[in-house]
Protein backbone atom coordinates (compact mmCIF):
# COMPACT_ATOMS: atom_id res chain seq x y z
CA UNK A 1 0.00 0.00 0.00
CA UNK A 2 1.17 3.63 -1.04
CA UNK A 3 2.68 5.70 1.93
CA UNK A 4 0.31 8.80 2.94
CA UNK A 5 1.92 12.76 1.56
CA UNK A 6 1.30 13.19 5.36
CA UNK A 7 1.79 10.89 8.40
CA UNK A 8 -1.84 10.62 9.47
CA UNK A 9 -0.70 10.78 13.53
CA UNK A 10 0.06 14.21 13.15
CA UNK A 11 -3.91 15.36 11.85
CA UNK A 12 -6.61 15.66 13.65
CA UNK A 13 -9.67 15.75 11.09
CA UNK A 14 -12.13 17.75 13.64
CA UNK A 15 -9.79 20.66 14.28
CA UNK A 16 -10.66 23.57 12.33
CA UNK A 17 -7.49 25.58 10.64
CA UNK A 18 -9.77 27.26 8.23
CA UNK A 19 -13.25 27.12 8.55
CA UNK A 20 -15.77 26.99 5.64
CA UNK A 21 -16.22 30.72 5.69
CA UNK A 22 -12.61 30.96 6.16
CA UNK A 23 -12.24 28.77 3.17
CA UNK A 24 -15.08 31.14 0.92
CA UNK A 25 -12.72 34.44 1.57
CA UNK A 26 -10.36 32.72 -1.13
CA UNK A 27 -12.43 30.05 -3.33
CA UNK A 28 -15.35 31.01 -5.32
CA UNK A 29 -17.04 27.67 -5.68
CA UNK A 30 -20.72 27.98 -4.11
CA UNK A 31 -23.42 25.40 -2.95
CA UNK A 32 -23.03 21.88 -4.95
CA UNK A 33 -19.37 22.88 -5.68
CA UNK A 34 -18.35 23.22 -2.03
CA UNK A 35 -15.78 20.74 -2.05
CA UNK A 36 -13.84 21.33 1.70
CA UNK A 37 -16.36 21.31 4.77
CA UNK A 38 -12.88 22.30 6.56
CA UNK A 39 -8.81 22.78 6.89
CA UNK A 40 -7.72 20.84 9.55
CA UNK A 41 -4.33 21.24 9.33
CA UNK A 42 -1.52 23.64 7.73
CA UNK A 43 2.67 23.43 7.99
CA UNK A 44 3.73 26.56 5.78
CA UNK A 45 7.20 25.70 6.20
CA UNK A 46 6.67 22.04 5.25
CA UNK A 47 4.22 23.14 2.40
CA UNK A 48 1.52 20.53 3.67
CA UNK A 49 -2.25 20.90 4.09
CA UNK A 50 -4.94 18.43 5.24
CA UNK A 51 -8.85 18.86 4.59
CA UNK A 52 -12.13 17.76 5.15
CA UNK A 53 -14.86 17.01 3.12
CA UNK A 54 -17.90 15.20 5.14
CA UNK A 55 -20.21 13.79 3.21
CA UNK A 56 -24.12 14.07 3.28
CA UNK A 57 -26.07 10.38 3.70
CA UNK A 58 -27.82 11.97 0.58
CA UNK A 59 -25.59 14.05 -1.75
CA UNK A 60 -26.77 15.72 -4.72
CA UNK A 61 -24.40 13.32 -6.88
CA UNK A 62 -26.24 10.48 -4.88
CA UNK A 63 -29.27 10.24 -7.17
CA UNK A 64 -27.77 9.54 -10.72
CA UNK A 65 -24.17 8.48 -10.32
CA UNK A 66 -24.13 4.38 -10.22
CA UNK A 67 -27.98 4.47 -8.95
CA UNK A 68 -28.41 1.86 -6.10
CA UNK A 69 -24.57 2.23 -5.44
CA UNK A 70 -23.80 5.79 -5.09
CA UNK A 71 -20.06 6.49 -5.58
CA UNK A 72 -18.58 9.97 -5.33
CA UNK A 73 -17.93 10.73 -8.71
CA UNK A 74 -13.69 10.92 -9.39
CA UNK A 75 -14.06 14.17 -10.69
CA UNK A 76 -15.25 15.75 -7.59
CA UNK A 77 -12.63 13.96 -5.32
CA UNK A 78 -10.11 15.87 -7.55
CA UNK A 79 -12.23 19.15 -7.22
CA UNK A 80 -12.00 18.70 -3.44
CA UNK A 81 -7.94 18.43 -4.01
CA UNK A 82 -7.95 21.52 -6.27
CA UNK A 83 -9.46 23.30 -3.63
CA UNK A 84 -7.20 22.39 -0.88
CA UNK A 85 -4.67 23.71 -3.29
CA UNK A 86 -6.21 26.96 -4.14
CA UNK A 87 -6.81 27.81 -0.52
CA UNK A 88 -3.15 26.26 0.48
CA UNK A 89 -2.01 29.37 -2.84
CA UNK A 90 -3.77 32.17 -0.95
CA UNK A 91 -1.90 31.31 2.40
CA UNK A 92 1.78 31.22 -0.30
CA UNK A 93 1.13 34.29 -2.64
CA UNK A 94 1.04 38.05 -1.47
CA UNK A 95 -2.85 38.16 -2.10
CA UNK A 96 -2.45 42.39 -2.80
CA UNK A 97 -0.98 41.00 -6.19
CA UNK A 98 -3.69 38.61 -6.91
CA UNK A 99 -6.73 40.27 -5.07
CA UNK A 100 -9.49 40.40 -8.15
CA UNK A 101 -8.57 36.78 -9.32
CA UNK A 102 -8.67 33.33 -7.97
CA UNK A 103 -6.25 29.96 -8.58
CA UNK A 104 -7.63 27.27 -10.62
CA UNK A 105 -6.44 24.23 -12.44
CA UNK A 106 -4.17 24.87 -14.79
CA UNK A 107 -3.38 20.67 -14.97
CA UNK A 108 -3.83 17.56 -13.11
CA UNK A 109 -1.04 14.30 -13.80
CA UNK A 110 -0.93 10.92 -12.51
CA UNK A 111 -4.10 10.06 -11.28
CA UNK A 112 -5.06 6.90 -9.24
CA UNK A 113 -8.73 5.75 -8.10
CA UNK A 114 -7.88 3.10 -5.36
CA UNK A 115 -10.75 3.33 -3.53
CA UNK A 116 -14.34 4.23 -3.62
CA UNK A 117 -15.90 6.91 -1.47
CA UNK A 118 -19.25 6.81 -0.46
CA UNK A 119 -22.48 9.08 0.95
CA UNK A 120 -22.01 9.89 4.67
CA UNK A 121 -17.91 9.27 4.24
CA UNK A 122 -15.78 11.61 5.68
CA UNK A 123 -13.04 12.60 2.90
CA UNK A 124 -9.40 13.55 4.65
CA UNK A 125 -7.61 15.80 1.32
CA UNK A 126 -3.93 15.90 1.63
CA UNK A 127 -1.73 18.29 -0.12
CA UNK A 128 1.89 18.58 -0.53
CA UNK A 129 3.89 21.40 -2.03
CA UNK A 130 6.13 20.66 -4.82
CA UNK A 131 6.77 23.66 -6.34
CA UNK A 132 5.81 27.10 -6.66
CA UNK A 133 6.44 29.88 -9.14
CA UNK A 134 5.12 33.53 -9.59
CA UNK A 135 2.25 32.44 -12.02
CA UNK A 136 1.68 28.69 -10.81
CA UNK A 137 2.38 25.60 -8.11
CA UNK A 138 1.93 22.13 -8.05
CA UNK A 139 1.00 20.18 -5.20
CA UNK A 140 1.02 16.27 -4.71
CA UNK A 141 -2.43 15.22 -2.96
CA UNK A 142 -4.06 12.57 -1.76
CA UNK A 143 -7.59 11.54 -0.07
CA UNK A 144 -8.23 9.10 2.86
CA UNK A 145 -11.06 7.41 3.87
CA UNK A 146 -11.10 5.68 6.82
CA UNK A 147 -7.22 5.06 6.65
CA UNK A 148 -7.26 3.85 3.23
CA UNK A 149 -5.94 6.26 -0.16
CA UNK A 150 -9.06 6.59 -2.38
CA UNK A 151 -7.06 8.73 -5.06
CA UNK A 152 -3.70 10.36 -5.63
CA UNK A 153 -3.07 13.28 -8.45
CA UNK A 154 -0.21 15.93 -9.24
CA UNK A 155 -2.33 19.23 -9.37
CA UNK A 156 -1.08 22.41 -11.02
CA UNK A 157 -2.59 26.06 -10.21
CA UNK A 158 -2.37 29.05 -11.80
CA UNK A 159 -3.90 32.39 -11.20
CA UNK A 160 -6.98 33.34 -13.18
Amino acid sequence: MPQTLIDLSIIDPSRVVASLEDIRRHNPQRYEMEQLTRVCHFDLQAGEAAGVLELPADPWWGRGHVPGRPLMPGVLMLEAAAQLCSWCAWQVYDAATYKDRFFGFGGIDDVKFRSVVLPSQTLLILGKKVEVRDRRAIFDTQGVVEGRIAFSARITGMWV
